[in-house]
């Protein structure tokens, strides 16, 4: 990937509401990233914290009555959340592929898998059916199905977890998009499976210059796969980065109660450090940051302004004292 290339992937100042009889709730708020070809972006942070919906946003699957009320998401050149949804179909299968934690949840149990994956390609793709078949066997080859020759009549109740994991990440492949949402991919599986499939989802997107957001709440996960990590909080990227440089140094408090969280292979010489508190309900977000009322830093500008995220080294974060954190460390 060269230092030029343009992003496969670009979200500006993204906002997402949620119309309700009480008001209007704000969702996700001026969410800015991009992502480039071959490259992998981590998205972590607590449950809510606005993950998933960044991921349906740029699919354009929002569940009504939620919806995106400004902001702008690009596909490579080409503005793809003020398309209609007959023009939005073309781009989900073919441009953007997805991988969701429940492999049952894009399989159609009624279908043959072989089937399942000639007719996305026949629909996305100029191919005949002879073409289609052997580009899905293929396809079920390179990501480990054994004799797919053998499993290609088979339906998805006849696969265990992990292999209708698999199954589906050819599903997302087959018409070759450039780039690919993986939300919770591995949560359902064994650890064993789980690191198999991350290998293969890695080993893939750097063969085919795919551009990947992957989501999760698993910080394990996003340093085994991620070159750089976004950490959300209450529907805001608070510190992005490096993942190497996020992981090992954190300059948000709220990435550093995360990593402080985490159990350490080390003997224990005392209780894991825990975040005290919850993150805010989308009508109960306090003024200034959301996370000052869990943050045993904050000051009275943290309670009455909101920071913006600023570049603090080689990353950005969105935090009143981090600079100052940094610069005394």
């Amino acid at each position: 990937m060269g230092a030029n290339a343009s992003p496969t992937l670009s979200v500006r100042d993204l906002r997402v509401e949620i119309p309700a009889r009480r008001g209007t709730l704000l969702a996700l708020d001026a969410v800015s990233f991009s992502i480039a070809p071959g490259e992998i972006l981590g998205f972590v942070g607590e449950s809510g914290a606005g993950k998933s919906l960044t991921g349906m946003a740029i699919l354009g699957l929002l569940d009504p009555p939620a919806r995106i009320a400004g902001g702008e998401i690009h596909l490579g050149e080409r503005r793809i959340d003020t398309l209609s949804q007959r023009a939005m179909r073309r781009v989900r299968g073919k441009e953007i592929g997805a991988i969701f934690q429940d492999p049952l949840m894009s399989l159609n149990p009624l279908l043959q898998i072989g089937a399942q994956l000639v007719e996305t390609m026949r629909t996305h793709l100029a191919l005949s059916h002879a073409q289609a078949v052997q580009r899905a066997l293929a396809l079920l080859h390179a990501v480990g199905i054994p004799a797919p020759e053998a499993r290609f009549a088979a339906y998805p109740h006849q696969f265990s977890g992990g292999m209708r994991q698999r199954i589906v990440i050819a599903l997302a492949l087959c018409a070759g998009p450039r780039l690919l949402l993986a939300d919770e991919p591995t949560t359902a599986l064994d650890m064993s499976i789980q690191a198999q499939v991350l290998q293969l989802l890695r080993t893939l997107c750097r063969e085919n210059a795919t551009a990947m957001l992957l989501v999760t709440h698993d910080i394990g996960v996003i340093a085994e796969m991620a070159d750089r990590v976004a950490v959300m909080y209450a529907g805001r990227i608070v510190e992005t980065g490096p993942v190497e440089d996020v992981l090992r140094d954190p300059a948000h408090p709220y990435t550093r109660g995360l990593m402080d969280a985490i159990p350490s292979i080390e003997p224990v010489t005392g209780p894991l450090h825990q975040i005290d508190g919850a993150m805010p309900r989308l009508n109960a977000r306090p003024t200034g940051c959301a996370f000052h009322p869990r943050c045993a830093r904050a000051t009275e500008q943290c309670r009455a302004e909101s920071p913006g995220l600023r570049t603090d080294r080689q990353r950005q974060v969105a935090c009143w004292v981090a600079p100052a954190e940094q610069e005394a460390a």
